[in-house]
């Protein structure tokens, strides 16, 4: 029961930080256009986190059982994966770099199942076909999407923006950052839903995965009667209180702000206009609810970046600052293989201290 309530903290801590280090994601370019103060874009986003957390499972469902095999997970793989993806977003968080907490959390804990596992990699699920014929596993849920997801950004954002510049042409510049700015509101506050919609739900995922993996493992047979809500037999529902947990969390989270990376994301990769930001944001929100609902847990930070160089590419490929952009593919290259070799360490590490 303590390692439980460990590895609880753990994830709301991850929660936590995932609210700060991606709000900047959410708000980045509301700022940047100055349509929003920091403070008020922050509590805007906040709000929307919430009502996005609090919209579906499918994500969820997918980080509790579609990734490793439960068999291969106990307290301390869950604890390791938390820690390193913890690791991880401080890390880039310190250097102001938006890496994805969606990959630092699926590495970390496929790098500490296969810790688990004793280097068997058949724990990892790949890819499988469920009875309905739907795909789950590694390689549909998260490496194509990988990929896929920030060509989709790029190439939205990009004929967004044009499809508004041919339509605004006639417009004056002052009444379309008139018009704009009243609409990045909503704009942002539709990347703030679609931020919650996915992103909330890979930590209610995670702490369902260690319900039940205390519940299978025997370490919950002895709670007394008012506890019962900690056993979970079964994936096919995230309990309610884990779902209001990490929704109030993350919003906490995101309350609290991360200048860093709003600085990045908002000023230093390209200059924006209100209706570049309305042109990312609504982008990148419109891909993130999408895959939330197919339960596919793809980056924010991915979506929100790409985006916001496909619009900045149709004003001109060098209003695009391309040496900020590099250190940023560098992050997102990097967080799978760093996250996964921190899981598996600390993974190796935890078990040897509690043996």
């Amino acid at each position: 029961m303590t390692l439980f309530l460990l590895v609880l903290l753990a994830a709301l801590v991850f929660e936590y930080i995932n609210g700060f280090h991606d709000t900047a994601n959410a708000i980045a370019t509301v700022v940047s256009t100055k349509v929003l103060t920091p403070r008020q874009a922050i509590v805007w986003a906040a709000g929307w986190n919430l009502a996005g957390a609090l919209a579906g499972t499918a994500v969820a469902q997918t980080i509790s059982s579609g990734l490793v095999n439960a068999s291969a997970v106990t307290m301390l793989t869950v604890l390791s994966a938390l820690l390193g993806a913890i690791m991880w977003n401080l890390f880039t968080w310190w250097l102001g770099l938006p890496s994805s907490s969606s990959h630092a959390l699926v590495g970390g804990l496929c790098g500490a199942a296969l810790a688990t596992a004793h280097g068997d990699w058949s724990v990892l699920i790949w890819s499988v076909t469920n009875a309905k014929g739907a795909h789950a596993g590694l390689w549909p849920k998260v490496v194509l999407p990988m990929f896929s997801s920030p060509l989709f950004g790029f190439v939205g954002g990009a004929l967004l923006m044009g499809l508004l510049t041919i339509v605004l042409r006639k417009v004056t510049p002052r009444m379309v950052n008139l018009i704009f700015g009243k609409a990045q509101l909503l704009s942002a506050g539709w990347m703030g839903f679609g931020h919650g919609s996915n992103d909330a739900q890979k930590t209610m995922g995670i702490i369902t995965l260690a319900l039940f993996t205390g519940t299978t493992s025997g370490a919950f047979d002895n709670l007394p009667g008012w506890a019962s809500f900690l056993r979970v037999t079964e994936f096919k529902g995230i309990p309610l209180w884990v779902i209001v947990t990490c929704a109030l969390t993350m919003a906490a989270g995101t309350a609290a702000g991360g200048w860093r990376i709003i600085r990045t994301m908002g000023h230093k990769m390209v200059k924006l206009q209100p209706v570049h930001g309305f042109a990312a944001e609504t982008t990148a929100a419109t891909i993130l609810y999408v895959t939330a609902s197919l339960g596919v847990p793809v980056s924010t930070t991915h979506v929100i970046s790409t985006s916001i160089m496909g619009v900045g590419a149709t004003k001109r490929l060098s209003a695009v600052k391309w040496g900020v952009v590099e250190r940023i593919i560098w992050a997102w290259v990097l967080t799978l293989p760093v996250t996964g070799l921190l899981g598996y360490m600390l993974e190796r590490l935890l078990t040897g201290v509690s043996g």
